[in-house]
């Protein structure tokens, strides 16, 4: 498998080393993604952590010209049916994730089995985020999958939270509190090593996959 990192920011180079400990090739970490020949291109898995605002300017030709696709950038929901359709009639696998940590994927399913254990039983629930004073987007893509999964699970809409300090790569809870007691959730990530991590084993799920996926529900499988 080779790469093209797009975005070589924090992440991309965390990617960069993730991509180097397992010996796969990373052929350019370009801050211009519709600059590399489609020749390059279309030889590689695209690992994009970009903006939202590249992102959505670079998505049609990361759809037309890669292999694949690795999506981490978040911020883009409300045009995820036009992003989806580029990619599925481009015929380009494309893997995305409001976070590609590990931990947070076993939050993520650990906050669907407990809210639909608790669903009609008086849980108010509540989510805070906290990240670094660059992210972006406020609340969080994670902090907003979280909020959907509780909605669909327990029924109820949560409460969103966020905050933004110093450098703090991401802390998410979750509380969910009733009359009787308090169930907290939580994932704390120390550095970005686990979204390099899971990002690139996203990449290396797109061998032999159609389609458009979502990480969290490719890990059920």
């Amino acid at each position: 498998m080779k790469v093209i990192i797009s975005g070589y920011g924090r992440m991309g180079h965390m990617v960069e080393e993730e991509l180097n400990r397992r010996g796969i090739e990373l052929v350019e970490a370009s801050e211009d993604i519709c600059a590399v020949a489609p020749e390059v291109a279309g030889q590689c898995v695209c690992i994009d952590f970009t903006t939202p605002e590249a992102f959505r300017r670079n998505y049609p030709v990361i759809a037309r010209n890669f292999k694949a696709a690795v999506i981490g950038t978040t911020g883009w929901n409300d045009i995820a049916p036009e992003v989806f359709k580029a990619f599925e009639d481009a015929g380009t696998p494309m893997i995305y994730a409001s976070n590609f940590s590990l931990g947070v994927n076993a939050l993520f399913a650990a906050v669907r089995k407990a809210s639909s254990l608790l669903k009609g039983a008086g849980y108010t629930p509540e989510i805070e985020e906290i990240h670094h004073i660059h992210k972006l987007d406020a609340p969080s893509g994670t902090a907003k999958s979280l909020g959907t999964i509780v909605e669909e699970c327990l029924g109820v809409k949560a409460e969103i939270s966020s905050v933004r300090e110093g450098e703090v790569p991401g802390i998410h809870t979750l509380t969910l509190t009733s009359e009787a007691d308090k169930l907290t959730l939580r994932h704390e990530a120390f550095s970005r090593r686990g979204f390099a991590a899971g990002a690139v084993t996203a990449a290396l799920m797109t061998e032999g996959l159609s389609g458009v996926h979502e990480f969290s529900k490719l890990l059920e499988i």
